[in-house]
């Protein structure tokens, strides 16, 4: 995790000053921007590993400049955290369902942002397999990180990634929403279980080329499951 380089995006200076303190004394390298315009520079120019994104901001929102940066090719997979003094659900739910990967709520500890930022940061790192994995026309190779469906390439977020990489990996079997959580985001990091449903959402939304969203499947009262044999029954 040393040497990673941090977009810290916040237009209060004395939340900058503190978030790069902290994020220096970890040993990562941090970069700031107070609005969304200078946050765009910096992320073209100087390619951050993951970004810090304030939800208020005085031109763009931050929410509208995470909208944008999942839209565009160049900045899809680019992690985000979300930095809100907005505790409700709602806004939880919003923040990731723009394509952010995780969300912190101020006040926070330095601590509780490093645990949290080196999490999103090794979710996405290389995964584990070597071979190519399929589902019908679906393919997932691990070593260049692509995805494709009948050769034709699919974009989706690194979380995204892990999620499939995890269900292509474990066909026909169903799981809980808390065993998604410990086996593709980490069983010491606090993700709450609706962040699942949001994640499947965006992963089905990205496989609906040929009709491939069908393989993620859910199971009532009990969660998800990734079957081809199903599908191919109904």
């Amino acid at each position: 995790m040393q040497n990673k380089t941090i977009l810290i995006v916040d237009d209060e200076a004395a939340v900058r000053d503190m978030l790069r303190v902290a994020l220096e004394m970890a040993d990562y390298r941090c970069l700031e921007a107070e609005n969304a315009q200078e946050a765009h520079a910096l992320i073209i120019d100087e390619k951050p590993d993951l970004i810090l994104l304030d939800w208020m901001l005085p031109d763009v929102s931050g929410v509208e400049l995470a909208r944008r940066l999942k839209r565009d090719e160049l900045t899809s997979t680019l992690p985000i955290i979300m930095l809100t003094a907005k505790g409700e659900e709602d806004h939880k739910i919003k923040g990731l369902e723009t394509g952010a990967d995780d969300y912190i709520t101020k006040p926070f500890s330095p601590r509780e942002l490093v645990a949290r930022l080196k999490a999103v940061l090794r979710r996405a790192g290389p995964s584990t397999p070597d071979e190519p994995l399929t589902a019908g026309q679906l393919v997932l190779d691990p070593i260049s990180h692509r995805v494709s469906i009948s050769g034709k390439a699919v974009e989706m977020g690194p979380t995204e990634f892990r999620l499939l990489t995890f269900f292509l990996s474990h066909q026909e079997r169903a799981y809980s929403r808390a065993q998604l959580l410990d086996h593709v985001w980490g069983g010491n990091v606090y993700v709450e279980e609706r962040t699942v449903d949001v994640h499947i959402r965006r992963l089905r939304k990205a496989l609906a080329i040929d009709g491939h969203d069908r393989y993620i499947q859910t199971v009532r009262g009990t969660g998800y499951r990734f079957s081809v044999q199903s599908a191919e029954k109904v």
